[in-house]
């Protein structure tokens, strides 16, 4: 077998922990004896000042003909005064509707070892693994009409939440086969009592949980799940929801874990799949070799799973992840008293060493 893999490190720390996450990426590839292509490409801020233009045509004429993206982060205070429809975030945005890229996956797993950075009770996180599954290519973010007129006094702002029934349908249906591999419960997250694209929602959520007998589910209020994620979030498994929840929902569940910086997460589409850490650019500390990479090597552990279709490498990953934090160290955003604080390639070569 042989992939093809596009390689977006974009701004900030992104090129610091994408370059881990490569390395990483080449030694599984290698211990499966699997052909992984890597072609690099620029995107976001970066490919403003070469281009002008977050999502340059060769760029995504890559991603087109790769199976799958290697993504860093993009944005920054330096592009922060330009037009809306030239920002660094409108290339992912474009990148993601280009591609067809619905389905966006985001675990939220505590490590035995960071147990204790939880900002909940240690009773409450022990042990949790929650996965959010997020529409991502519809709703708010993509509706029609958008945009700001003026008005007498001032100025209408305008964005539609829209969805169709193909377009629940798919990811709902996505939600339940991620189910039937875990604990066969999921969660729809919806505002059903409010608005008509939610009530459209849990119809959709009612046909399909038909063909999936066997899996529980249950329907939520999006304020309600907010509450329970920090209330006693071990109650769920798999979460479905909209954009625009989805995005608030499982920037939520990653911080219950304990740190962002952990936090990966894989995009879908029909063909091609995207795979990136959610922490940002993080322009504050970017060149200084701090940053975590774990959550772009959790993200390429995801790749393995998704796309590779390499289950047992992608556990071996997350194992390593595991062991190293085990043994003590970390990085600056997670350290605590009696650990060892280590650099962005420093944890690269631990992981790397633990996966033998």
């Amino acid at each position: 077998m042989s992939f093809r893999v596009a390689v977006l490190p974009g701004d900030g720390i992104g090129p610091e922990v994408v370059a881990q996450g490569v390395e990483v990426l080449r030694q599984v590839a290698a211990m499966a004896e699997v052909g992984v292509e890597l072609q690099w490409g620029v995107a976001g801020g970066r490919a403003i000042d070469e281009a002008g233009n977050p999502l340059p045509d060769p760029t995504l004429q890559l991603c087109r003909e790769s199976d799958a993206i290697l993504f860093g982060s993009v944005g920054g205070p330096k592009w922060d005064n330009l037009a809306p429809e030239i920002r660094p975030e409108r290339g992912l945005l474009r990148l993601r509707q280009e591609l067809g890229l619905f389905a966006n996956i985001r675990p939220a797993k505590v490590f035995a070892a960071l147990v204790d950075a939880s900002p909940l009770k240690r009773e409450l996180v022990e042990g949790l693994d929650i996965v959010t599954v997020r529409e991502l290519t519809g709703d708010i973010y993509y509706g029609e009409p958008r945009g700001v007129t003026s008005i007498e006094g001032g100025e209408r702002s305008v964005n539609t939440m829209v969805y169709t029934t193909a377009e629940i349908d798919r990811i709902v249906r996505l939600a339940f086969e991620i189910a039937q591999q875990r604990a066969h419960r999921v969660t729809s997250v919806d505002k059903a009592n409010v608005l008509e694209t939610s009530r459209l929602w849990r119809k959709v959520v009612e046909q399909v949980a038909q063909d999936f007998p066997h899996i529980a589910y249950e329907h939520m209020y999006v304020d309600n799940a907010a509450m329970q994620l920090v209330r006693a979030p071990k109650q769920f498994d798999v979460i479905v929801t909209g954009n625009l929840f989805g995005d608030i929902l499982s920037d939520e569940a990653a911080m219950v874990t304990g740190s962002i910086g952990l936090a990966a997460s894989a995009s879908l589409g029909h063909r091609t799949a995207l795979y990136e850490p959610v922490h940002g650019s993080a322009p504050d500390i970017a060149g200084q070799g701090v940053a975590n990479p774990l959550a772009t090597i959790l993200s390429v552990a995801m790749l393995c799973k998704y796309t590779l279709k390499l289950d047992a490498l992608a556990g071996r990953i997350e194992a390593a992840v595991e062991q190293v934090l085990a043994q003590g160290y970390r990085t600056r955003d997670i350290q605590s008293s009696g650990t060892t604080l280590v650099g962005t390639a420093e944890m690269g070569a631990l992981v790397l060493q633990a996966l033998g």
